[in-house]
């Protein structure tokens, strides 16, 4: 149902912006402006004729299309978004394949308009962009797991180490002993065997293992973790102290590794290392094959189709 005599009355009487007019409807601004646009055309006059039926103003704005103007095709925006996370793509050339293919679509600034109002549905969280094989999150979950060993049946607690690429979301976990240096440097040594790559950057918290001094000033890695870092080519560029929002990523990672591993292995025996780490291993895959809410896929597709070829090699040797 049109609202063309309200826009018209909005207008000419109470004189509102065509954008207050597009508010106070519901409607594109550009809507209405074509609605202008279409009664200065049609010869009309403001107060309309008392005859003037709807349908009959309907007609006299809209009559080369039986009164009801044309649908334009709607563009699929999940993959708009995800495409301009791609290096060196833009709206303006996403819009000119999509024009390509529905040569009577949207416009360039009504096309970036509907964009907009797309992206502003998604969480916060989703809005900063990430390249793909940028960056790696790592920490260690604030939980421990119980470890049973599998002859004197003595309890250890375990460290929940996890790690995770910032553009697919894809998740490492592991457990260890302890959080020493030598563990870290494990961790990462793992992490990126698992990617079957490595990113260029990796951003830890600025724990006493990694990180020997961490000021507004100066950051001064452990010895042993800038070597393992030179090994594998990376930047290790810790958050800043008591900015949370640097880490909100791997904090997110960690929320979800202790929602969806942790707490479904709270009634499993843990046996052994070894046994422990095939379930958490088990859980995490299942965790990485869990389809996004919002996109379509998982992180473990995203990784495949657009992150895994991304990643630099990993060397012949791993570090020691």
């Amino acid at each position: 149902m049109r609202k063309l005599r309200e826009i018209l009355r909005l207008h000419f009487e109470v004189h509102l912006s065509q954008r207050a007019i597009a508010r106070a409807q519901g409607i594109d601004h550009v809507t209405v402006s074509d609605v202008l646009r279409r009664f200065a055309q049609a010869g009309l006059s403001w107060p309309l004729p008392a005859d003037l039926t709807d349908a009959a103003l309907e007609q006299r704005l809209y009559p080369g299309n039986a009164g009801r103007p044309k649908r334009r095709p709607e563009p699929d925006w999940a993959t708009v978004h995800a495409e301009l996370r791609r290096k060196g793509v833009t709206l303006q050339l996403l819009w000119q394949e999509y024009r390509q293919q529905c040569p009577e679509g949207y416009g360039y600034s009504l096309f970036c308009e509907r964009y907009r109002r797309y992206r502003q549905t998604l969480d916060v969280v989703l809005r900063k962009g990430y390249r793909p094989g940028a960056l790696c999150f790592v920490d260690y979950a604030g939980d421990t797991v119980p470890v049973i060993h599998p002859r004197t049946g003595e309890i250890q607690r375990a460290h929940v180490f996890v790690a995770i690429l910032a553009y697919s979301h894809d998740t490492f976990i592991d457990l260890h002993p302890q959080e020493t240096t030598e563990w870290w440097i494990r961790g990462h040594q793992d992490a990126f065997a698992a990617f079957r790559g490595v990113p260029r950057i990796v951003v830890p918290d600025n724990p006493r293992p990694l990180v020997t001094q961490a000021d507004r000033f100066d950051v001064v890695l452990n010895r042993s973790y800038q070597a393992c870092a030179a090994h594998y080519g990376v930047a290790v560029i810790p958050t800043r102290p008591r900015r949370p929002r640097d880490k909100g990523k791997v904090e997110a990672a960690v929320l979800l590794t202790e929602r969806w591993v942790l707490a479904a292995l709270r009634h499993t025996r843990l046996v052994g290392w070894e046994g422990a780490r095939e379930q958490v291993k088990h859980w995490q895959d299942r965790l990485n094959q869990r389809p996004f809410q919002k996109w379509p896929g998982c992180r473990a597709t995203l990784w495949a189709t657009e992150e895994r070829s991304v990643l630099r090699p990993l060397p012949a040797q791993p570090y020691a």
